[in-house]
């Protein structure tokens, strides 16, 4: 599982991201967070101004994001917190990264269903890439993480790489996709299995067949 420490707090740290502020762009996006919720519960967006704040930093840095400390002590400031309760939420969910990340974060879901499925095959098609769990890659691409279920069990094994995930894989077929991302390009969202859409069953349907097309009241055939 991913390290949950924040990263050392040492003047380097300091000396690049002490001066952190959103920019315009994302303080508009972290001051329309904050509007959703009502007067004196304006704490509740510290999630949302989180995320942004990772991905700001994530473009700066041409990575997928992290979060610094000097970030967090920012995102309190922003919404009069204490640091201590911001950096209790970063630190506990596993969408923010402690730290440094490489520029396609790989979260590979090693439990039970994904293992069933094969997703030690996946672990293996990481490590020949030079990728290992929790370090960024020699060449800043990549950052490997194991994840537990994602909530893609019918679709396992699945990944997920920065914001998108690829489901029903092979090594071959994860291969390929790390390829292309390599190369700069997008490869195909979501299930690869050919001729599967979302979760569907990946053969023909067993059962609501009539479902297949539009809706369908069965209650009178009941």
């Amino acid at each position: 599982m991913a390290d949950r420490n924040p990263a050392p707090d040492t003047p380097e740290l300091r000396e690049r991201w002490g001066a952190f502020e959103f920019t315009e762009s994302y303080r508009e996006r972290a001051d329309k967070a904050i509007a959703r919720y009502p007067e004196g519960r304006q704490r509740s967006a510290v999630m949302p101004l989180l995320d942004l704040a990772q991905r700001q930093v994530g473009e700066e840095t041409d990575t997928q994001g992290w979060l610094p400390l000097p970030v967090i002590e920012y995102v309190a400031d922003y919404l009069d917190m204490p640091v201590i309760r911001v950096l209790e939420v970063a630190s506990f969910y596993f969408m923010y990264n402690m730290k440094p990340v490489g520029k396609y974060h790989v979260q590979v879901c090693g439990t039970t269903p994904c293992m069933l499925r094969g997703s030690d095959g996946l672990f293996e098609t990481c490590k020949k890439r030079g990728m290992s769990k929790g370090h960024v890659s020699e060449d800043g691409l990549w950052t490997l993480t194991e994840v537990e279920c994602m909530g893609n069990c019918a679709t396992a094994p699945m990944v997920q790489i920065n914001d998108d995930n690829y489901e029903d894989l092979t090594p071959e077929r994860l291969d390929a996709i790390l390829d292309a991302l390599a190369k700069g390009e997008q490869p195909k969202t979501g299930t690869q299995e050919p001729g599967r859409h979302t979760s569907e069953p990946a053969n023909a349907l067993s059962s609501l067949e009539k479902m297949a097309e539009e809706n369908h009241d069965y209650r009178s055939e009941w």
